[in-house]
């Protein structure tokens, strides 16, 4: 009739958690975490994430770089002379002005042919545009118009004192 006050003790290994509820003792100010498991997730995203980086390609802007241009033989040199184009007073009897260019009169109705062969082989198509002061501003611009027909891609204007204005069109 004696009853058994024997408390049953479970004897089995103590499990481990990621949190631990015991007390800890005096200087415990709460549940303390086990880092462990975390730290061995971290280093395996850390080795993910450097894999991927190395597997990708490098991307970058498409470049074309200038190249040496490949001459088949020697190369004629574009000539080095201005080329002027003077504008002067009409003779009696004619409807156009008088054009020179570089000294050597062209027919109005032959200037375009004219300007067009001279500039064929250049690299610099600039002419520069003399006129006399008193001829009307529409042959000025009718000359520059068949310049620019010609290939000539800037046409300057030569003032007396010899500065140049340069005019796009």
């Amino acid at each position: 009739m004696f009853q058994d006050t024997r408390v049953p003790v479970c004897i089995s290994e103590e499990i481990q958690m990621a949190f631990s509820t015991a007390g800890g003792g005096p200087f415990s100010t709460g549940p303390k975490m086990n880092v462990t498991p975390l730290i061995d997730v971290l280093l395996v995203l850390i080795i993910v994430f450097m894999l991927v980086v190395i597997e990708q390609k490098p991307v970058g802007l498409q470049t074309e770089i200038p190249q040496q241009p490949k001459s088949p033989g020697p190369t004629i040199p574009p000539p080095q002379t201005t080329i002027v184009i003077q504008i002067h007073h009409a003779k009696a009897g004619t409807d156009h002005p008088q054009v020179m260019v570089n000294e050597e009169t062209v027919d109005w109705d032959h200037l375009r042919e004219r300007l067009r062969d001279i500039f064929a082989i250049r690299v610099e198509r600039i002419a520069y545009l003399e006129a006399d002061d008193d001829i009307d501003f529409q042959d000025v611009a009718d000359v520059i118009a068949i310049a620019r027909i010609a290939g000539v891609d800037r046409v300057a204007l030569l003032t007396e004192d010899g500065k140049h204005v340069p005019m796009a069109g």
